[in-house]
């Protein structure tokens, strides 16, 4: 099998991928972020089902980090990731971090991400797998953080 994109390309595509889903949580505007995707991409979330073409993709990023607390989750930072380049496929380990509560603590869970790169800076497919059990502490821990350091729910 021959490389159909340069190391390079792939990590720029990356890079970007990255600071868009970054630029996107801390705006809460995240029409950039479904933009990296093709039209006819597939996105598979496990919780919340498939969403097909980055117009869907769109609709269900966007109205599920306007939902409290999702939208106090302003930054994906990425652990680590494995590049496949023969096939431009990413792994990553990804973190999904909450805004600091007030008093400097990072509330986090990690979810699994494959993504497969499809040229010219976007992608074709992401999958994202998590374990909701480790997703509920890290919130309830996070919310009363929040709330003992004035914050209000909403």
């Amino acid at each position: 099998m021959t490389n159909r994109w340069s190391r390079d390309e792939l990590e720029q595509a990356h890079e970007n991928f990255t600071d868009t889903a970054n630029r996107c949580a801390a705006s809460g505007h995240w029409r950039e972020w479904a933009d990296l995707f093709t039209q006819d991409a597939t996105y598979v979330e496990h919780m919340f089902g498939t969403f097909h073409g980055k117009e869907e993709i769109h609709a269900w990023i966007s109205a599920t980090m306007a939902e409290w607390p999702n939208r106090a989750m302003t930054s994906f930072p990425h652990a680590w990731c494995v590049c496949d380049e023969e096939r431009g496929w990413w792994i990553c380990r990804i973190e999904n971090r909450f805004e600091d509560p007030g008093d400097g603590s990072v509330h986090q869970a990690h979810n699994l991400t494959v993504l497969h790169y499809a040229g010219n800076m976007k992608f074709s497919y992401e999958e994202d797998a998590y374990n909701p059990a480790n997703f509920a502490p890290v919130v309830s821990a996070w919310l009363a953080a929040f709330k003992a350091h004035g914050g209000q729910a909403g």
